[in-house]
């Protein structure tokens, strides 16, 4: 980042999935910090909403419809950044929605579908972003995937299929992006308050963390540079007991019924 007094100030942020949740709360934490904004999501009303408050803090918002299961619409939001203000400097590929199924009635069409979002998604807006920053040599790219791309939960595979498959992604990003001027972070909350999970009731172990909790970690990842970021501290201790014992950890799943009740 620069030697400004914020090293986010004047920064060109790109933040998919910015409609609502983690993305709007991303959005507006970065333009409080000085960023201006590329917002993305197939709700341009919603988007828009979120634009007129980041302008409010005399910050500059671009807003891009698109839907990033498809390559030509993320490459179209990239290139109205770059045709903007000429670079991207942040990424934060965030867009995903929550597909569930138990095996019994798992069928290719669930796991296809949350790839398409959860995995591809990401793919697409990071393969559009990724020349414009190395032919800089700078920038950072930060992908909020899941505590789910850690750690399988009971009727989930669909969601953690797609968020283990980032997950590696990103680690492998990271490992050739060193030295190059790119900074990679995978951010992995556990259950965070949105719409993805409103019919959820969770068990007290695993709370639902407000969305401006993640905004937070994304913008401490950027600007420690940090590769991983697990919240809340409860699922990096669940995180550690799986990595002792897989064992131990299943038993917990099942005494504390981790994945929660459909309301």
């Amino acid at each position: 980042m620069s030697d400004s007094p914020d090293p986010f100030l004047d920064k060109i942020a790109i933040v998919t999935g910015a409609s609502v949740g983690i993305g709007r709360s991303t959005a507006l934490a970065l333009a409080r910090r000085g960023a201006h904004a590329v917002l993305a999501a197939r709700r341009t009303e919603l988007l828009e909403q979120v634009a007129g408050e980041i302008r409010s803090f005399g910050r500059e918002a671009l807003v891009v419809t698109t839907d990033v299961t498809d390559q030509s619409q993320v490459n179209h939001m990239v290139d109205c950044a770059i045709e903007r203000w000429g670079r991207v400097d942040i990424l934060v590929s965030n867009a995903g929605e929550m597909v569930r199924s138990y095996f019994d009635a798992l069928t290719v069409e669930h796991i296809q579908h949350s790839m398409a979002v959860n995995f591809y998604g990401g793919v697409h807006a990071i393969l559009a972003v990724l020349p414009h920053m190395l032919q800089r040599g700078s920038g950072h790219i930060v992908a909020v995937t899941s505590m789910d791309g850690k750690l399988g939960t009971p009727k989930e595979v669909p969601y953690v299929t797609a968020k283990f498959a980032m997950t590696g992604f990103m680690e492998v990003l990271r490992q050739e992006m060193h030295g190059r001027g790119i900074y990679v972070s995978n951010v992995m909350p556990g259950r965070v308050d949105t719409a993805l999970i409103q019919n959820l009731r969770v068990p007290w172990i695993s709370p639902k963390m407000p969305p401006e909790a993640v905004a937070r970690a994304v913008l401490r990842a950027i600007e420690k540079r940090k590769p991983e970021v697990i919240l809340p501290p409860l699922a990096v201790l669940y995180h550690y007991i799986h990595t002792f014992s897989p064992r131990l950890s299943d038993w917990f799943e099942r005494l504390f019924h981790i994945e929660g009740w459909e309301e």
